[in-house]
């Protein structure tokens, strides 16, 4: 029965020719072979529960806009509000088809009065969660725990100076890691919203990055436990909320993995966002990440260039996305990830259809990234330049110098006595964004 929410509400079809009132797809088409394989495998589309369904509307300098049925000024038993939430929510999932969907533990079930009234909410959602995934055949992509909302984590969760504040979100996240697992979620994802500091002035920087370690390592010791089989995934994040996020980019997940033995168990989230704001390009984390074997998922939201800050709109810069998806194919693509749209309305987009054309024409940029992606690597021609670009270290001596046998001296001797003077090779930048542009 539907709750009304989206009106008469069906299925969204792919129709090229649709009209701009028209909800349709114009370039998403799940079945359509791209790389021998379907495209809705390829991108492994997933809904958030946060942004389409918590958030109010609010910002730093307003408050709540939107008016849902299942916010607390309107409905005043949390448990049946968490229940109507979630009837809409696999509405939505449904008219879409997105495959997948995405939750922290807080989006799904009301807060209660403790651990164990929390746990109990929970457990009672996921029942619920359950019995909706196996009738609609859908599947949870990643499920996490919200250790940055309530004011208990104001100084961090696994990194609070309070040790019980450690164990609240340890205990917290066990229950977390129990759902993911009963729903047949295929990741568990970590983000450290507050997990850094505000000033060096109160803080212990080595003393907490021991303690987000032993945390971490529960983390992976317990997935081993329960038999979990999806992967542990931390998403990296420079700042905002907090001054300094100890989980700055890609590279730094990577040195804290290998400082406490973790880089064999735990992947990466990447945000396109949270890579803007630590000051590289989305597909600059993406490929350190394929390159460090690291590589998870993709969180596909972008953020305002003008505002300096996370503001988690839509995508819609085909350039942009190509880009991602080039080095996601180049890297083999998803395996247990996917591409989750952690990403929100904006303040003034009122209407409840607002949410499902918000999620069409990101997923239809996804498509159009997607397949101008499989068209550059497929043509080769960037693959084969850089080919030719690096094709001096398929020879002999080169080898022998990245081997270890040769040492400073022989290469000093070898560049003196072949008066070795090279002359520079263009790297001809623009030629390959003119590349790019070709396909989009």
């Amino acid at each position: 029965m539907s709750t009304g929410f989206f009106g008469d509400i069906s299925k969204i079809p792919f129709d090229p020719e649709a009209g701009p009132e028209t909800l349709a797809f114009r370039h998403y088409n799940p079945d359509e072979i791209v790389m021998g394989k379907r495209m809705e495998d390829h991108l492994r589309f997933a809904v958030c529960w946060w942004h389409s369904f918590v958030w109010p509307g609010g910002d730093p300098f307003g408050g709540q806009t939107f008016d849902r049925p299942w916010f607390a000024d309107r409905c005043s038993d949390p448990m049946e509000a968490a229940k109507l939430k979630a009837d809409v929510a696999f509405e939505m999932f449904t008219a879409l088809g997105a495959p997948f969907y995405t939750f922290h533990d807080a989006d799904i079930r009301p807060e209660g009065e403790s651990f164990a009234e929390n746990t109990k909410n929970l457990q009672t959602i996921v029942d619920f969660l359950q019995a909706k995934q196996d009738k609609t055949g859908l599947k949870l992509l990643w499920g996490t725990a919200n250790l940055f909302s309530h004011r208990r984590y104001m100084s961090g969760a696994a990194t609070n100076p309070d040790p019980d504040v450690f164990a609240f979100a340890a205990a917290t996240v066990k229950t977390c890691m129990d759902a993911t697992h009963k729903l047949g979620g295929a990741n568990y994802v970590l983000w450290g919203g507050r997990e850094g500091y505000e000033t060096l002035l109160n803080t212990d920087l080595k003393r907490e990055d021991q303690q987000l370690g032993r945390f971490l390592n529960m983390v992976v010791e317990y997935k081993h436990k329960i038999g979990f089989p999806g992967a542990i995934l931390i998403e990296p994040k420079p700042q905002e909320p907090t001054k300094h996020q100890y989980d700055h980019d890609v590279a730094t997940v990577y040195g804290f993995l290998k400082r406490h033995g973790l880089e064999n168990e735990v992947k990466v989230n990447i945000e396109q966002g949270h890579a803007i704001l630590a000051g590289h390009s989305f597909e600059h984390e993406i490929a350190t990440a394929a390159a460090l074997g690291i590589f998870g998922s993709v969180d596909m939201n972008r953020n305002d260039y003008q505002s300096g800050w996370d503001t988690d709109q839509f995508p819609n810069d085909v350039p942009e996305v190509t880009r991602a998806y080039y080095e996601i194919l180049k890297a083999g693509g998803f395996e247990s990830g996917g591409t989750n749209f952690d990403a929100k309305l904006r303040r003034q987009s009122l209407d409840p259809h607002d949410l499902l054309f918000s999620h069409v024409g990101g997923m239809d940029i996804c498509a159009r990234g997607l397949k101008a992606a499989a068209t550059m690597l497929e043509e080769g021609l960037l693959t084969e330049f850089v080919s030719r670009r690096y094709s001096g270290w398929e020879h002999d001596e080169p080898k022998a110098m990245l081997s270890g046998e040769r040492t400073l001296e022989d290469i000093a001797a070898r560049v003196d006595a072949e008066d070795i003077n090279p002359e520079p090779r263009s790297g001809r930048q623009e030629w390959a964004e003119n590349i790019v542009n070709r396909y989009v």
